[in-house]
């Protein structure tokens, strides 16, 4: 007699279908064949594609915040579970694009927003604005890794990189002027820069807490 299939098994499928096909080519119908078995088997565990995507993106980030050093800065805690999140999302193809749009109530959700509030609330924020800068963190983290993971890899930039230099010598100075930025993609530079920027602000506005 065969064994039912348990929920982890179907998210497991799921997730190699996505590193082969990506977002688009994830369907239910496709998770079903790659396990044996008809896709109306799949109803008791997922109603839908998003009830499934919503679990794939529970599961990506199962690691994240599990281990925040005790006395860690808030500092080095937003930037530990911000790089963590950024790892979680580059494990798997479109990792970004499958957490984005989903709203979960669940303990790996949760732990996360613990961690994140509690590092900033330990500093003098309220809960309030520690709430919303964590979730903050996470929009700049997501949508970061959208771009870097929608970075072609074909070569095809080359031909873009030269129109962008002409254009930028003959009529845009700045744009000129930077244009090693342009020429250079480096992800992880850019990455630290801007999370670094932002936990700049966050130390400015905790600074004028009253």
């Amino acid at each position: 007699m065969r064994q039912p299939i348990a929920r982890e098994q179907i998210v497991g499928a799921a997730f190699r279908i996505l590193d082969e096909a990506g977002l688009e080519g994830l369907t239910l119908r496709k998770v079903a064949c790659s396990l044996g078995i008809r896709a109306p088997s799949l109803y008791w565990h997922f109603k839908s594609k998003q009830a499934l995507i919503d679990a794939m993106a529970d599961a990506m980030i199962a690691d994240v915040a599990q281990a925040i050093p005790n006395g860690q800065s808030w500092r080095q805690t937003l930037l530990q579970i911000a790089r963590e999140f950024r790892i979680a999302f580059k494990a798997r193809r479109d990792g970004a694009r499958v957490y984005a749009g989903t709203f979960l109530a669940t303990e790996n959700v949760l732990r996360v927003g613990e961690a994140s509030i509690a590092a900033l609330v330990g500093a003098g924020a309220s809960a309030c604005f520690a709430a919303t800068t964590a979730m903050d963190l996470v929009y700049y983290t997501m949508g970061y890794v959208i771009e870097e993971q929608s970075w072609p890899g074909d070569g095809s930039m080359e031909a873009l990189g030269e129109a962008f230099m002409a254009l930028a010598e003959q009529r845009f100075p700045h744009c000129w002027e930077a244009r090693e930025v342009w020429r250079e993609v480096d992800f992880d530079t850019r990455f630290e820069q801007g999370l670094a920027l932002m936990l700049d602000g966050i130390e400015l506005r905790l600074g004028r807490t009253p």
